[in-house]
């Protein structure tokens, strides 16, 4: 079933109004048909299985056969500070982790980072890396559709965390498996949980420092040293599938 999101306005009561560059695609693209029937989302958590009745060049009309709860959210809520990785490599963190169930993510420019947005090429850039979210969030059957927040220097990153339940730091130096074990034992259903990432080159040691200072723990993702790409999505995978299952 084809996967649409709306804003809570367009909702009135048992009817749905899609608009926007949607109704194009609704129209010309899939060449659906009054009586087909689509998901719709609120980006508020809540889905509603609906009905097509009519369309027209400006919006899709259907009628809310059912509400519920999204299944596909994640229990808890992951927010991803990923240190902003060179070429398109944040397009496919952000693509996957909208998949894995990220809540949200946002940018970091760390001291090794070797991307820098001035203002006018950031708004663009967010505005690409938010459509991207979307579609990755209408492929999955999500929700919500996480938000990319604008890029945060890592002290300002830090404290947008502070009142997080918890904050994890993946660390090539740190090797305790056990301790990262009982960590990550501790999420709970309800928990808003900061997952912090470095570049290409990692975090420097200040930098972690400066983070378990701010009350992140480190962990270890094994005894291999994973690319910044590969290390949100590997962490994501196993959190999601211990709280899922």
């Amino acid at each position: 079933m084809y996967h649409f999101f709306v804003e809570p306005e367009q909702i009135t009561g048992q009817e749905v109004i899609i608009t926007g560059s949607d109704v194009n695609h609704i129209r010309n693209v899939l060449r659906m048909k009054a009586g087909e029937e689509v998901l719709v989302s609120d980006g508020e958590g809540l889905d509603r299985h609906c009905r097509i009745t009519e369309i027209t060049p400006d919006e899709i009309r259907c009628e809310v056969l059912d509400t519920e709860a999204a299944r596909s959210e994640s229990p808890v809520k992951f927010y991803l500070f990923q240190g902003l990785p060179k070429s398109d490599k944040f397009e496919q963190i952000i693509q996957k982790s909208v998949e894995l169930g990220v809540y949200e993510i946002i940018p970091v420019e760390t001291a090794r980072s070797v991307v820098r947005y001035d203002d006018k090429k950031q708004k663009n850039k967010r505005e690409r890396w938010q459509k991207i979210a979307e579609s990755a969030a209408k492929q999955s059957n999500r929700g919500i559709i996480p938000e990319v927040k604008e890029v945060l220097r890592f002290d300002a990153a830090l404290d947008y965390a502070a009142d997080l339940d918890l904050i994890l730091i993946p660390y090539e130096n740190y090797k305790d498996m056990k301790a990262t074990r009982e960590v990550i034992g501790t999420i709970r259903p309800g928990m808003r949980v900061g997952i912090f990432i470095g570049p290409e080159g990692g975090f420097e040691t200040d930098e972690v420092d400066r983070a378990m200072k701010a009350k992140a723990v480190p962990i270890s993702l094994g005894n291999r040293i994973l690319r910044t790409e590969t290390a949100p999505l590997m962490l994501l995978s196993v959190l999601t599938f211990a709280l899922e299952a």
